[in-house]
């Protein structure tokens, strides 16, 4: 009898917990009673006993073993998944009628398959459940049910649903669908998982009781992960129905790719008439790739097309192929202000990860724009405003972190000049500095010449310099220039009386061409016209090779002033002298062959270097021994900071460095000294930069500006003449709120690799909420002053070239963020490029408005759209564009 006391304990204890499903016992009475929350089960007195379940607190009372024994034998249920439950009130259980009550808090896990409610009833004779929210007492209802299944949640006032059949019925339903969120009266789930939707509404709006914009109609299909397909519908805005209905509805609820029609914006341009913009098809190729195809037509003539291709591989790469062809026409043919012009433009970028391959990373940023193109189709203000375009596509890899190549292919082009700079492709193959002499094993103090080291660099380059609109022609690349370079210096650094340190250097240089010039006079036959010299182009490899030795002897002085008291606590100072000498022989010595002469038309002989132009250079002309000299100073102070808690001392930089430099030739027979130049920088308050150089000649000049051999001191009484002189100032000062507080620990939540991408690709495209304002200033001067002597009369070059501009951004209200962009053109007098943005979140609508009120692109536009991209289309635009006015 105790046995089967423990067996009906633990049963009973199992189908009152949240993990079991009730035993069934069709012949018990059970009862609730709400003051003790016990089960009554009608037994004998002789077998009557009481049992405290930890979990709801009841009195079990348990009789009649025959009908209990009779039901421990298993039945087989419909239900092939375990069922938990939870309440936080309580669970009542109807056993004769198979049924179970859930109160406060509910919570019932069948698979998959998760609902919650503060009243949950579930019949296991028909496998179903119901739900429902309860009123409080201040008859507001609450704990209404929220079914969930496989990721697909539902919020609803009342639902139903059969484990069996997979169907459910359920009222008033919330859910989110994809970027959307479904509303319905009356909601009919389907077995495979189509829901039909009577009296309801789709909207991007997350509001869950009222929403700021809908789409209303009476009956729809919801196919998940395709689409969502309505009868018709009309669109509601804050509550008030619109005139603007469709026929039918087709929203796209399918996550990722998918291909589709891109609808274009339409308006009014004066200039070049009715238009469609931004219209074409978007191709999902696959999860790889993605192909975006845009264009623009014009009624005028003038059309675009835009054509963007996409590609990424998780931890491989990612790239992106951005094409515009444009033919863009303005005025009427015929007029004087007709202007017809065919621009392109071609962006490609490849990222690497750099988990995918260490030893090798191939990268790309290309960037190649017609000189028009950004006049007609900025992409963005910084496109607009830039002359100057770079490309690169390069390849890296490495052997043992010793032995490093690249290849490399670039291109710089300037929309001013119209010059293009192509080199295609370029080699550059390194190794590692090495110490030969070196020891592998080093035993006690290191010799002297075991710090001898070499260096190798080849490079290789096939280049190329001609104006824009002659680089597609068939011969553009016979002009290119090519050749090869080796460079082995040969390093031997010695410390001397521990103080002084001597670096001593060969630098070894070898080209190799594959052609050479040749130049000869040639007289004019008829005599009218002068002489010219000829120049031709001879084929044939040839070796270039130039070497020169360097020593160099250097040390530091330091100088150190303290003070016990005072503001100014120390002065440091260091001095760094250094003396050397280099030594190159004379390479346009016949017995090298690099250097050859003609006789001009006035009997004249003219040396010239046979690789004048090459694209490595050639030697150097004439033999050299300059011993040089130089003086680098470094001025630093202390002063007293309350900041600095261990020392409670802070450096102030006065000098970074003011450095005077020259030389003195011994191989020439005149005018051996070089020119005396001084530089010198330093930093001001954090912000302020301050940079100086000039120029100083030793030697006078005759009356047409030439050096003559004698010096300044001689013929004018002073040691050295001024030749040139450049001041820098620049200034960057920027203010915000982050400068008024307190500086405190701030969390950053980063974004995936993607989402940083996009918006460093588009920054206009984005706001930055966490900045409440800012304010920058950017302000740079530059006063130069060359003396020259034009006529045999000098005069004195002074040039004064100032920069100011101001950017900023305020936050005037939690949704509303203002942003500007100006400066100031000394030379006009006038406000260079401005520009205003006005931003407005609208919870699910944002509205943008961008003016750029004065100079060639002035012109406004306004938009207004949803923010999800399912319903990107969804918008309002206004314009005036530059290309009107």
């Amino acid at each position: 009898m105790r046995q089967l006391l423990i067996l009906v304990f633990v049963i009973v204890a199992a189908a009152s917990s949240r993990a079991i499903v009730p035993l069934p016992l069709p012949q018990s009475q059970i009862l609730n009673d709400s003051q003790t929350d016990t089960l009554k089960v009608s037994l004998p007195d002789s077998l009557r006993f009481n049992i405290n379940d930890s979990l709801t607190k009841r009195v079990i009372q348990i009789a009649d073993t025959s009908l209990l024994k009779k039901e421990l034998k298993p039945k087989k249920e419909s239900i092939d998944a375990k069922v938990e439950r939870t309440a936080m009130d309580s669970i009542v259980q109807d056993l004769p009628n198979r049924k179970v009550y859930l109160y406060g808090d509910a919570k019932i896990v069948y698979g998959n398959i998760t609902l919650k409610a503060d009243y949950i009833e579930v019949d296991f004779s028909k496998n179903e459940v119901f739900a429902r929210g309860v009123t409080d007492s201040t008859g507001k209802l609450k704990g209404t049910p929220v079914f969930t299944e496989g990721g697909q949640t539902y919020e609803s006032e009342q639902m139903n649903y059969n484990f069996d059949s997979k169907k459910g019925l359920i009222y008033k339903v919330f859910t989110q669908d994809g970027q959307g969120y479904l509303h319905g009266s009356t909601v009919k789930k389907m077995p495979d998982n189509k829901v039909n939707i009577m009296s309801g509404s789709y909207t991007t709006c997350n509001h869950k009781d009222h929403p700021h914009f809908e789409f209303r109609f009476r009956k729809s299909k919801v196919i998940p992960d395709d689409k969502i397909v309505t009868g018709p519908a009309y669109m509601v805005i804050e509550g008030v129905p619109t005139p603007l209905a469709l026929p039918f509805g087709l929203f796209p609820n399918k996550s990722g790719q998918r291909s589709g029609i891109r609808i274009p914006t339409y308006g009014e341009s004066s200039n070049r008439g009715f238009y469609f913009e931004n219209g074409g098809y978007y191709w999902a190729i696959n999860q790889y790739m993605d192909l975006d195809l845009l264009g623009d037509i014009y009624t005028r003539g003038s059309w675009a097309v835009k054509p963007t291709f996409r590609y990424k591989k998780r931890y491989k790469y990612d790239g992106s192929l951005n094409t515009s062809y444009a033919i863009n026409i303005t005025g009427s043919e015929g007029a004087p202000d007709y202007q017809r012009s065919r621009d392109f433009r071609v962006r490609w970028t490849h990222r690497q990860d750099a988990k995918a391959r260490p030893a090798g990373k191939f990268s790309a940023d290309v960037f190649i724009v017609s000189s028009n193109f950004n006049k007609f189709n900025p992409v963005s203000a910084e496109n607009y405003l830039s002359n100057e375009f770079k490309s690169s596509v390069a390849y890296q890899t490495n052997w043992n972190n010793k032995y490093f190549l690249t290849l490399n292919g670039s291109h710089r082009q300037n929309t001013k000049t119209k010059m293009v700079d192509v080199s295609l492709p370029e080699l550059t193959f390194t190794v590692n500095r090495f110490y030969p002499l070196k020891r592998k094993e080093a035993l006690g103090k290191s010799r002297w010449y075991e710090e001898l080291n070499v260096n190798y660099t080849l490079n290789a380059r096939n280049s190329l310099s001609l104006p824009d609109s002659m680089l597609l022609r068939p011969d553009a690349f016979s002009k290119m220039q090519n050749g090869f370079q080796q460079s082995l210096p040969i390093n031997l650094p010695i410390k001397l009386l521990k103080y002084f340190t001597l670096a001593n250097s060969v630098n070894i240089t070898d080209r190799i061409y594959f052609d050479y010039r040749r130049k000869s006079w040639e007289d004019d036959p008829s005599d009218s016209l002068p002489g010219q010299v000829r120049v031709d182009t001879i084929q044939g490899i040839k070796n270039v090779l130039d070497f020169s030795f360097s020593t160099n002897l250097s040390t530091k002085f330091y100088g150190m002033l303290a003070f016990k008291k005072g503001p100014l606590r120390a002065i440091r100072h260091v001095v760094t002298p250094r003396v050397g000498f280099t030594y190159t022989p004379k390479f346009s010595d016949p017995f090298w062959g690099y250097y050859d002469s003609y006789i001009d038309g006035e009997g004249r002989e003219q040396y010239y270097s046979k690789f004048e132009g090459a694209i490595y250079g050639s030697p150097p002309k004439d033999k050299s021994g300059r011993i040089t000299f130089g003086l680098s100073n470094n001025l630093e102070i202390k002063i007293p900071s309350r900041k600095d808690t261990i020392s409670g001392l802070r450096k102030v930089v006065l000098i970074e460095d003011l450095s005077i430099n020259g030389s003195y030739d011994l191989a020439r027979d005149s005018l051996r000294l070089s020119d005396i130049t001084m530089r010198g920088r330093t930093r001001l308050l954090k912000n302020l930069n301050l940079q100086y150089s000039g120029s100083w000649d030793a030697y006078a000049l005759d009356s047409s500006g030439r050096q003559i051999n004698q010096f300044e001191w001689d013929v004018n009484h002073r040691l050295l003449r001024r030749k040139q002189t450049t001041w820098d100032f620049g200034a960057n000062w920027s203010i915000g709120q982050k400068d008024f507080e307190k500086k405190k620990e701030r969390t950053s939540k980063f974004g995936t690799d993607e989402e940083l991408a996009e918006i460093n690709e588009n920054p206009d495209d984005y706001v930055d909420w966490t900045v409440p304002w800012n304010l920058s200033v950017n302000y740079n001067f530059r006063y130069s002053n060359n003396p020259r002597y034009i006529g045999f009369v000098k005069t004195v070059d002074k040039k004064i070239v100032q920069t100011l501009g101001v950017s900023g951004e305020v936050n005037v209200a939690p949704k509303w963020k203002i942003t500007f962009n100006t400066g100031w053109d000394f030379e006009t007098k006038a406000l260079s490029y401005t520009s205003v943005n006005i931003y407005r979140d609208l919870h699910c609508w944002e509205m943008r408005f961008s003016w750029i009120p004065i100079g060639f692109r002035k012109s406004w536009n306004f938009t207004i759209n949803v923010k999800a991209s399912v319903l990107q289309d969804l918008k309002l635009n206004k314009k005036k564009d530059f290309r009107d006015l």
